[in-house]
């Protein structure tokens, strides 16, 4: 069994990301093998808040180039979090706006 620290690995902090947060939707990189009800349970432990909704992206690897070497970045898996309307915001993203 794997913990809540295990799946969610990091926040997505882009622009697109943060326009999010005012309609209480926070954006993370998970395992890869982790599934909707795995990334709930696990944001709901780690920040003590009441997940309405998850959707999951799966992200290809890009193709980057040094000189002429070729290669691809590795893939991830991002989750869109959506909080209930009762909730209390995630405090580490407020100190990013």
């Amino acid at each position: 069994m794997k913990i809540a620290q295990d799946i969610i690995i990091a926040p997505v902090i882009t622009e697109k990301s943060m326009s999010g947060i005012a309609d209480k939707k926070y954006t993370f990189k998970v395992a890869r093998d982790a599934n909707k009800i795995e990334i709930a349970e696990a944001v709901e432990k780690l920040f003590k808040v009441k997940v309405a909704k998850v959707n999951t992206i799966s992200v290809r690897g890009k193709m980057k180039r040094m000189g002429r070497y070729s290669g691809y970045t590795a893939a991830w898996k991002k989750a869109i979090v959506t909080l209930k309307a009762d909730s209390k915001p995630i405090e580490f993203f407020d100190g990013l706006m």
